[in-house]
């Protein structure tokens, strides 16, 4: 837990700004919805941008690394958990507490507000926090899907996934398709994280650690069987002071054409002291 309490002033110090590649080790899959199923096409389309081309949404980065956060920290259980939405079929639960010094709130931010828990009497939240943490929707690198990776597709950027689902009493197959995003891809992502006080400083830490999780499990759907497996490369770290934003100071460069084993190292080693500089 950090050293935040009700009484913490909050005032910008700086940004913290993490740049990099995301590469996907196997197929990724990060579903559009069937309402853009068209004639021919997969089951399950991916999702796109305006021009065609597929892209992760800053939103499911962002979900996927709050979740895992959440049951590294033991906060995924019924009784951390508040419902967002309660609509059968579509219920959406994350973590929420009143805590001051609760980081997964404290960078994800906070509502104040009523909220059902899943177990137990509702939760009061009187903290408003804004987030810290800002992710971006991260582009395609269309150069990473080389000539002859595009022979072998299904369309002019992704490939289609077939599957069947056995019935476990007449072993019928119930085949699906699943479009993905071949492996060997690459995507653009940025990640800002405001500093607001002194005591936000292993916050960070956080981020970093769910990065590390997250590539020891999967993104978007079809997890479980295959789909999602990626890794981070090239990472660029910059600060970015008061100054900066002032009187157009110079930026520091912390870190360059790294791995996330050497931005935890950076992070553990400096204390992440270099905000106070």
């Amino acid at each position: 837990m950090t050293a935040h309490t009700t009484q913490t002033e909050l005032k910008l110090i700086g940004k913290l700004i993490l740049e990099g590649e995301l590469h996907c080790e196997t197929g990724l899959h990060i579903g559009a919805g069937k309402g853009s199923l068209e004639i021919g096409g997969s089951d399950n389309p991916v999702v796109k941008d305006a021009q065609g081309r597929p892209y992760i949404p800053g939103s499911s980065l962002r979900g996927k690394i709050r979740s895992l956060l959440e049951q590294f920290s033991g906060a995924a259980v019924p009784a951390e958990l508040v419902y967002l939405s309660r609509r059968k079929g579509q219920e959406v639960r994350i973590h929420q507490s009143d805590q001051p010094n609760d980081e997964i709130c404290l960078l994800f931010g906070r509502n104040a507000g009523r909220l059902e828990r899943v177990v137990g009497e509702p939760l009061d939240t009187h903290h408003a926090t804004p987030a810290r943490l800002a992710v971006f929707d991260a582009p395609l690198e269309i150069e990473s899907i080389s000539a002859s990776m595009r022979e072998n597709l299904d369309d002019e950027l992704t490939e289609v996934k077939n599957e069947n689902a056995i019935d476990r009493i007449t072993s019928q197959a119930n085949p699906r398709t699943l479009e993905r995003v071949p492996a060997g891809a690459r995507f653009r992502v940025r990640f800002i994280m405001d500093v607001l006080c002194d005591e936000d400083a292993p916050l960070f830490g956080q981020l970093v650690q769910g990065l590390r999780l997250l590539e020891d499990d999967a993104l978007g759907g079809g997890g479980s069987r295959g789909s999602g497996r990626i890794r981070f490369a090239n990472l660029k770290l910059t600060w970015r002071n008061r100054d900066f934003y002032s009187s157009g100071a110079a930026q520091k460069e912390l870190l360059t054409a790294a791995d996330l084993a050497a931005l935890q190292n950076l992070v553990t080693e400096s204390s992440m002291s270099f905000i106070k500089e």
